[in-house]
């Protein structure tokens, strides 16, 4: 249960990083990179502290990253048509 919770708390921080990153589309692709790294480290945080097992905690957050990248996908695909 409670990498589920994790799982959750992740995606909403990923987006978070999607209304952030909506936000700062004229910057440069270097900032968007950082932007990126910083998010990525808050959501091992997160996780980590939920957790308390490293291993867990980056299970959890490559499967909300995965979830946050098929929906990104699936929505500019959407889009599109």
């Amino acid at each position: 249960m409670k990498v589920y919770t994790v799982i959750l708390l992740q995606l909403i921080l990923w987006s978070g990083y999607s209304i952030t990153e909506w936000l700062s589309r004229h910057d440069l692709i270097l900032y968007k990179v950082c932007m990126f790294i910083v998010f990525f480290y808050l959501a091992i945080t997160i996780g980590n502290y939920i957790v308390k097992s490293p291993r867990k905690t980056m299970f959890a957050t490559f499967i909300s990253l995965g979830i946050y990248g098929s929906f990104q996908i699936i929505m500019s695909i959407i889009y599109i048509a």
